[in-house]
């Protein structure tokens, strides 16, 4: 496989690799792309989570479970209130 690299990223890897963090600029891509596919993996993980407390949501408003509008802003307004008081 090849790949071209922008000067920028060139740069950014060799600095990596003059920083003695790294021993080669194989390793510098190799570590990039694992972390890469690290955090994509996580975000997944939070759109899976998000996506399952939407449904609790729905399923709850299915059931009529719900409280008005002008309750959950006053809720929150107290909340960002609190946290701004030291």
């Amino acid at each position: 496989m090849e790949v071209t690299l922008t000067p920028e990223l060139e740069r950014r890897i060799a600095e990596k690799v003059g920083s003695g963090l790294y021993g080669s600029v194989r390793e510098v891509v190799r570590e990039s792309l694992r972390l890469q596919f690290l955090a994509d993996e996580a975000k997944g993980q939070r759109v899976a989570q998000l996506h399952a407390q939407i449904r609790v949501g729905l399923d709850q408003l299915d059931r009529g479970e719900s409280i008005p509008g002008d309750q959950v802003m006053s809720e929150i307004k107290e909340l960002l209130e609190s946290k701004r008081q030291p």
